[in-house]
């Protein structure tokens, strides 16, 4: 259906949505096509973009944990379900959308006997926390439990550092990553020198942001990096001036 609506379409390059569905609070979905395309314009743009996608996309993180009654990550506190090192990984995949630059800072602090989740963190008001229910903790028995985190906006994964904490402050696995996953596949119409492409696009996001607003992030970056060619021909006549006021003796090096 969708190949015979574009077959018809002008020469004119144009992109739609062709699915869009919210799998869960953490899971976005959404598939794109861009037509018509010469033979051969559809795999360089569908390997750009998954690039982009993947590498080049800012998310927001907690990137550190602190509790002064900790002793070291790998240890076990009375009255927790968890180690320390199963809450880390917990925090770890709390899921945030943000517009921020630099660190900020959040909290939790929560008396037991309870589950300890995503809703209990007291964080800035320009960060959201995209799913309140995410598990961090189960207090069994009538203690409290106070953490304080830091939050950051970044881009790719970053490891913590391996070296251990001695104030109960430890770094957490970075993944900045909002897009999970990214796919493109070609479909071809046409005969001869006739030929042309259709270009599918799938996109996966973690809900901080949609598949359309990852789509337009991934070429809005695309061409920021593509900006600098575009003054070529300019830097080359400024070379140029240069080369020929300054000539260079055999013997200069």
């Amino acid at each position: 259906m969708v190949r015979e609506e574009v077959a018809e379409s002008t020469r004119t390059l144009q992109w739609k949505c062709v699915e869009s569905r919210v799998d869960s609070k953490r899971l976005y979905y959404g598939r794109f096509v861009l037509s018509p395309l010469m033979k051969g314009q559809a795999d360089t743009i569908g390997i750009a973009m998954r690039k982009a996608l993947l590498g080049e996309m800012e998310g927001t993180c907690i990137t550190r944990a602190k509790s002064e009654k900790v002793p070291h990550e790998y240890s076990t506190i009375v009255g927790i379900e968890e180690s320390v090192h199963e809450i880390l990984l917990n925090l770890k995949d709390i899921v945030l959308r943000s517009n921020i630059y630099g660190v900020r800072d959040a909290s939790i602090c929560a008396r037991g006997p309870r589950y300890v989740t995503a809703q209990d963190i007291i964080s800035p008001p320009s960060v959201e926390i995209v799913d309140t229910t995410q598990h961090i903790a189960n207090l069994t028995e009538p203690i409290d439990l106070c953490i304080e985190l830091q939050i950051k906006r970044d881009r790719g994964y970053r490891t913590k550092s391996t070296n251990n904490s001695q104030d109960g402050s430890y770094s957490i696995d970075a993944g900045s990553m909002p897009v999970r996953n990214a796919n493109h596949s070609i479909h071809c119409y046409g005969n001869g020198n006739e030929k042309q492409e259709i270009l599918f696009l799938e996109i996966w996001t973690n809900g901080s942001l949609t598949p359309k607003e990852a789509l337009y992030e991934a070429s809005r970056n695309l061409i920021d990096l593509f900006i600098p060619f575009l003054h070529a021909e300019e830097e080359d006549m400024n070379f140029e001036e240069k080369k020929n006021r300054f000539i260079l003796s055999p013997f200069t090096f």
